[in-house]
């Protein structure tokens, strides 16, 4: 490609950042079981990823979750190390308030089962504690934000009668999240790693919050310590990856934004190769070959992201982009 060309697009390039998912108010919702006895799966990371954008959420004590959506495809994986993972597909109408779906681990025979750490028995807690816990996460799943002060207060109750409910802490955290308030986000999800060190969503999400701060090297290490518990989630190895490339975004060094650029890759590879519908992760590995001049194949990148979220909160601007890369491949190989 023609250096004066290459240039002018890279202006362009600089708006592709990624951000956070809107409020959304359709919900997928389902259970995680034990083939063999039937038993609530409890605090099993389940992973969401589709046309919303992806999220992770942990198995309650009667092993459900939920997942707030906006009308597409979603890709719904359940993979917990013993036993096979199990994937299911839902498109969301637009008349579509909610879906239903339900999992059933089946032992691989590997003899690999999970640990818990120190996580409490969901059966110790306490009526009343429950009570407000169900109040709560039913007032913030409607997806209102004009609502979330209410469920939040529902389940700081929850926290103040039982201080150890790890589930409870764990939504008060992204609830901040949601919200923006970094601080009381970070209190919760710390809070919960005390209960369990073991919680490997907590440590996603406080990476996410220092990310969100320009916290890097404490949004690092979060990731790295969730990671080393559970290796197989794509949405924190995409997470790590915004974190090396956001934090060498503007450098003009390039001795000294490569090295990170280089982790970002494998990392964005990484979230790939474990779901290749992340149409999030499609975006960035777009970005980081069209910063080291592999305009082609970002092309190839940024088409399957709009492939794959083509109403996405950055589809325009990728769109233009793609548009941009294509008309300048085109001259350059012309005689």
């Amino acid at each position: 490609m023609h250096h004066r060309t290459l240039i002018k697009l890279l202006f362009v390039f600089a708006i592709l950042t990624l951000a956070a998912a809107p409020s959304m108010a359709q919900q997928i919702q389902g259970d995680v079981r034990y083939a063999a006895n039937s038993q609530p799966a409890f605090g099993i990371l389940v992973h969401s990823s589709g046309t919303g954008g992806t999220s992770e959420q942990q198995t309650d004590r009667n092993g459900k979750f939920y997942f707030r959506v906006s009308p597409g495809h979603y890709t719904i994986t359940v993979r917990v190390p013993g036993y096979k993972e199990e994937v299911r597909a839902v498109d969301m109408t637009e008349a579509q308030q909610s879906e239903y779906i339900s999992f059933r681990l089946k032992d691989d025979g590997s003899g690999a089962k999970p640990t818990t750490g120190n996580a409490p028995d969901p059966n110790a807690v306490p009526a009343k504690a429950r009570e407000e816990f169900d109040q709560g996460a039913a007032i913030i799943n409607e997806g209102k934000k004009e609502r979330m002060p209410e469920g939040i207060a529902h389940l700081e109750k929850a926290v103040s009668l039982y201080p150890t409910y790890l589930q409870a802490h764990l939504m008060l955290g992204t609830t901040y999240m949601d919200l923006q308030q970094w601080d009381k986000a970070e209190k919760a999800l710390r809070r919960a790693l005390e209960i369990n060190p073991k919680a490997a969503n907590a440590y996603f999400a406080l990476g996410e919050v220092y990310l969100r701060q320009k916290k890097y090297d404490q949004a690092e290490k979060a990731l790295l310590e969730g990671i080393a518990i559970e290796a197989r989630s794509p949405q924190s190895h995409l997470t790590l990856a915004r974190v090396y490339w956001e934090r060498v975004s503007g450098v003009k060094d390039e001795a000294v934004w490569r090295p990170p650029l280089e982790k970002s890759y494998e990392e964005v590879k990484q979230a790939l190769a474990l779901d290749p519908n992340l149409a999030a992760a499609h975006l960035l590995k777009g970005n980081l070959l069209f910063k080291v001049r592999r305009a082609e194949d970002a092309l190839h990148e940024f088409e399957e992201y709009l492939r794959l979220d083509p109403q996405g909160q950055l589809a325009e601007q990728t769109r233009a982009l793609a548009e941009r890369i294509r008309k300048a491949l085109t001259q350059e190989k012309k005689p």
